[in-house]
């Protein structure tokens, strides 16, 4: 099985290639849709601004790519911005996203006492079964960088939460083969790798 590691600029792809360098996977890194295209499933990886990123995918035609692929019932993993832009909207440039999951980004509020961006380890609690939380403790604790977060249209999209700067928000969020986690897995040690075998793991 062979995942592709989505290249729109915006990706945290040295932190993502390490982790699937350690769980021994077999993993292409492009830019290009028909390469892509070809893979068994898909990991969209990101850091940085909805607008900018949204602008390299439609250049590339990576995001007809990307609902072409969610089409075919192949698994897809969204890994922070890529949890953003999966939705139909963020507020960040009131930038249009790719409507995979209905729901938008929102920001957090500046006047709640706290640091934004949220950044640092924060707990995940799943609120429903998922294969992605199977091998992770109900406390597990993920690490975060972000200052937007989703705003699924549904609750029975969102996998887990989070609290910070007095919010419950969506920390993973999934409809059908389109998963995503606000979180980084790659950077968030043993349980971070875990969650990415399990992703690695499932039979669809």
């Amino acid at each position: 099985m062979r995942i592709g590691l989505v290249d729109y600029d915006a990706g945290n792809l040295t932190s993502v290639e390490t982790a699937l360098r350690a769980l021994d996977a077999d993993y292409l890194v492009s830019s290009q849709p028909e390469a892509l295209a070809s893979c068994d499933r898909l990991i969209f990886p990101g850091v940085g601004d909805a607008d900018s990123a949204m602008q390299v995918l439609k250049q590339r035609g990576l995001d007809q790519m990307l609902r072409d692929f969610a089409g075919s019932g192949k698994l897809i993993l969204g890994i922070c911005l890529g949890a953003q832009i999966i939705l139909d909207s963020s507020e960040e440039s009131a930038t249009t996203c790719l409507g995979l999951i209905p729901g938008r980004a929102v920001r957090f509020p500046s006047d709640a006492g706290e640091k934004i961006p949220h950044m640092g380890w924060n707990r995940v609690e799943p609120v429903q079964p998922h294969p992605l939380f199977e091998q992770v403790p109900a406390d597990a604790s993920f690490y975060f960088v972000h200052s937007y977060y989703p705003v699924p249209e549904n609750e029975q999209f969102v996998l887990s939460r989070t609290h910070y700067a007095g919010i419950d928000f969506a920390s993973a969020i999934r409809r059908e083969n389109t998963w995503a986690v606000q979180f980084h897995p790659e950077k968030s040690g043993r349980f971070g790798l875990s969650m990415l075998q399990s992703y690695l793991d499932c039979t669809d």
